[in-house]
């Protein structure tokens, strides 16, 4: 272990753990020490969370942004939680959504795609089972607000069909 107590080691190997069995988070706990280690589809894995009993030095902050014009941010308002459009189709359930029905194949939609009642938009994994998302109404979709082979939650904004 290093001087803080904590074994960096020991992340390099749960991320190498994750990169061979294509997990997308692991956590350990061992004699007061907790590490999380977690990734996004297609990234590196990354140390997400540790808990550390000693003091550990604070994470640098993120550049803050300069603030958009006044009409540019009543415009992105709205699209700033795309879950609260009431066109919003959420997610059924937690899991990984995909966004076509096999690796290079067409997407089940796209941006401007007019969709039907029923209509398949998307397929949840859960535990191993695809789970097909149905289009709760018929209408356009105007935005689709997820990658393929994302992970998501329960109630996450998946597309906008208006």
């Amino acid at each position: 272990m290093s001087q803080s107590g904590f074994d960096t080691k020991l992340v390099k190997d749960l991320a190498r753990i994750l990169r061979d069995t294509d997990l997308s988070e692991i956590e350990v706990e061992n004699e007061g020490v907790r590490v999380r280690v977690a990734r996004q589809a297609n990234v590196a894995p990354q140390m997400v969370h540790a808990q550390v009993p000693v003091a550990a030095a604070p994470l640098a902050a993120a550049p803050v942004a300069s603030a958009p014009a006044p009409a540019a941010a009543a415009a992105a308002a709205p699209a700033s939680d795309p879950a609260k459009h009431p066109g919003a189709v959420a997610s059924p359930m937690v899991g990984t959504v995909y966004t076509q029905p096999e690796p290079g194949a067409a997407a089940f939609i796209k941006v401007g795609d007019t969709v039907k009642e029923g209509q398949q938009l998307f397929i949840i994994e859960a535990m191993k089972t695809m789970n097909p998302v149905p289009s709760p109404r018929s209408g356009t979709v105007t935005a689709i607000l997820v990658h393929d082979a994302q992970p998501v939650e329960y109630g996450e904004a998946l597309c906008v069909i208006e």
